[in-house]
């Protein structure tokens, strides 16, 4: 994006103008604010945009992210009272979750699954060795079911299809 801010300043400094760079970059007023930002200041970096300002600093999100990968049990809510004893600043639970998901840091429940022995490894690699050089046809006379839970009454009782 900086090039591009460049690109549009270098080509009107040259002479061409506004309408021609526009024509050829495309969004004229964008380009005639860049032009008179550039007159007034000479600076073609954006500018200080307004809003609320972030309630924690660097250091404090780093915390978080440290705490967390520490302990990858605790809460957003845990996290959240660890960071305001420890420094003092009160945040919310939904805070504490958008920085650690800004680093990719989500919660995630486990999944239970039964490990595959040797044996179910072979077994699965010869399936589909023997099955490789199957036709379209073939394979549309299969069937491909899953077993799904299907609570049917109020009871806990599982049916499985």
């Amino acid at each position: 994006m900086i090039f591009l801010r460049g690109r549009i300043i270098g080509q009107l400094e040259c002479g061409r103008s506004q309408l021609e760079v526009s024509e050829e970059l495309g969004a004229q007023s964008v380009i005639s604010r860049l032009s008179q930002r550039f007159q007034d200041d000479g600076n073609v970096s954006r500018c200080y945009s307004t809003g609320r300002p972030r309630v924690t600093t660097p250091n404090e999100n780093r915390y978080l992210v440290v705490t967390a990968k520490r302990n990858r049990r605790s809460t957003a809510s845990d996290l959240s009272r660890q960071l305001s004893s420890a420094t003092g600043t009160t945040v919310s639970r939904q805070t504490v979750y958008r920085r650690l998901g800004h680093i990719g840091l989500y919660a995630r429940r486990p999944v239970r699954c039964v490990p595959l022995t040797a044996t179910h490894c072979r077994l699965r690699l010869a399936w589909s060795r023997e099955h490789a050089m199957w036709t379209p046809q073939q394979w549309s006379c299969v069937m491909f079911s899953d077993e799904s839970r299907f609570r049917l009454q109020s009871d806990s009782r599982r049916t499985f299809i």
